[in-house]
């Protein structure tokens, strides 16, 4: 169960309205490295994971993108907020706001729309942290990128922000990954000739969840 809080994980600050920026942000309300994407992409994973630190890791995470898709909601109104249809227009931003007017919504930069495809979710606790770690690295470029190319101030601080929030999750993940490897003994050295038998690799985990939520 999730209980909202009024109020704004960091302030939303933009110090003018920016049609260019509000179109541009969108990359992380809708895109394939965005806010969205990795809210659902954790909240997928977290039901397979089988360590009880990393499963609630996955969903603090989650809660918290979904507590940054609200400040680039947020960031959005405002960069567009008193600007006429011509202004958004002239800016590439017609199709959005003939269709949602000025509502952000799921789409990336270039208008295309979010999928579930941008989910990924195999199974695997592993593999699904190393992906994990990888997006987290991929929206921390993107938010560098954001934060290249504008000349808000205001706006500035707050991708800044969301930037290091993405360094802390993905530090957050690299020592999840380290400890289920350590656990689940995946380190385990194959020499050359050696008959590798077939094995569930979970079974330890049935008499040692104790010892993982320690």
């Amino acid at each position: 169960m999730w209980y909202y809080v009024r109020k704004l994980e960091h302030p939303a600050r933009v110090s003018k309205t920016d049609p260019r920026m509000a179109k541009l942000i969108l990359a992380q309300y809708g895109g394939p490295q965005g806010e969205l994407a990795a809210a659902m992409r954790y909240q997928t994973q977290r039901f397979s994971m089988p360590d009880t630190r990393a499963r609630a890791l996955l969903t603090d995470i989650a809660t918290e993108e979904m507590a940054h898709l609200e400040i680039l909601g947020e960031c959005y109104h405002r960069l567009v907020d008193g600007l006429t249809p011509e202004e958004m227009r002239r800016h590439g931003l017609a199709e959005q706001y003939v269709e949602f007017g000025k509502d952000p919504f799921y789409v990336n930069e270039s208008g295309a729309p979010w999928t579930a495809a941008y989910i990924n979710a195999v199974g695997d606790p592993i593999a699904n942290l190393a992906e994990d770690i990888a997006s987290e690295e991929k929206a921390r470029t993107v938010y560098e990128h954001l934060i290249h190319v504008t000349d808000d101030r205001d706006l500035e601080e707050t991708l800044r922000f969301l930037w290091s929030r993405e360094v802390v999750h993905s530090q957050r993940f690299q020592q999840a990954k380290q400890r289920l490897e350590d656990l689940l003994q995946e380190r385990r050295v194959i020499l050359p000739g050696e008959r590798i038998e077939r094995h569930n690799r979970y079974e330890s985990l049935t008499w040692s969840v104790s010892e993982m939520e320690r």
